[in-house]
């Protein structure tokens, strides 16, 4: 396997730009790849906002933190990644795109590069299976906020190496992570496997007029010790994003469980996406993204 040095993060939105930011601050050259160099140059944009926050808060000093901005340099199109030692991709989780993605990945990149997708859920063997290398293809499954979470699930596909594994494995930890083995292809993996089913019964328990959002949440944080309830946590990733994924998941399992609740469906008919557009279960404060009381 080639040694890791430099790292092309394919997508730089919110994970994206996470994750690179991540490798920066961890030694690694990163190159950050959008389809826009526009995209990319925001990408960066917000890793320097981030690391400035980290500055002001005694969590980094000011001359890490233009080093970590040194390693990172935005880029258009896969091409960028053509000299990378590793790829991570992170775009937008709709199949398709991930599997086209990595067809041109496949064509660019070393024969020895691993090529790890950042998927909460989709078929690591369906997306290998786009390329001419399966056995080096992973799933590479960071949290959001990248740079704080410190869980990384790396994936097993029907073909996957494991040297590929043990590689995405030893990456992770060089960034600081705790990475654990999911040893066989299944959606959701191990956290959204159990989150998900989570999320959609506080769904319908609020659809049935058992209780409140801000009850559901309230009776999760505090009984459960969760730290963010399902509700808040389903605007936080994204209304429409927890859609996907569990019709994903339905068309997988075709079980009861995993089916779509209406009220998530209806937010996102009305536009309600979650706190990156300030609506979804709760109002969020324009300005500084807080939730709003209830009307």
């Amino acid at each position: 396997m080639r040694e890791v040095r430099s790292v092309a993060v394919i997508g730089a939105g919110t994970m994206g730009s996470g994750i690179a930011q991540l490798a920066a601050a961890s030694g690694f050259g990163v190159t950050l790849v959008d389809v826009d160099l526009g995209l990319a140059e925001r990408g960066c944009a917000n890793i320097e906002r981030r690391l400035a926050r980290a500055v002001e808060r005694g969590q980094l000093t000011a001359e890490e933190r233009e080093q970590a901005l040194a390693r990172v340099r935005p880029a258009a199109g896969v091409d960028a990644a053509a000299q990378a030692d590793f790829v991570v991709e992170a775009v937008v989780e709709d199949l398709e795109v991930k599997k086209a993605t990595f067809r041109a990945l496949d064509a660019l990149v070393g024969e020895d590069v691993v090529l790890a997708t950042n998927t909460s859920s989709m078929s690591i063997t369906e997306i290998g299976a786009a390329t001419r290398r399966p056995e080096r293809v992973v799933g590479m499954h960071f949290f959001n906020p990248a740079p704080v979470m410190r869980l990384v699930e790396v994936i097993h596909g029907y073909a996957t190496h494991p040297d590929t594994v043990a590689a995405a494995m030893d990456l992770a930890r060089r960034l600081g992570r705790t990475p654990i083995e999911v040893r066989k292809d299944s959606p959701g993996f191990i956290v959204n496997r159990i989150l998900i089913p989570l999320i959609i019964e506080a769904c319908k328990v609020v659809e049935e007029g058992l209780a409140t959002a801000e009850d559901v949440d309230t009776a999760i944080t505090l009984g459960l010790n969760h730290p963010m309830g399902p509700l808040t946590l389903l605007d936080f990733t994204g209304v429409d994003v927890n859609q996907y994924v569990m019709d994903y998941f339905f068309s997988e399992f075709r079980q009861p469980q995993y089916a779509t609740p209406r009220l998530i469906r209806e937010l996102v008919r009305a536009g309600r996406l979650g706190r990156k557009v300030g609506h979804g279960v709760y109002d969020y404060d324009p300005a500084t993204g807080r939730r709003l009381p209830p009307a």
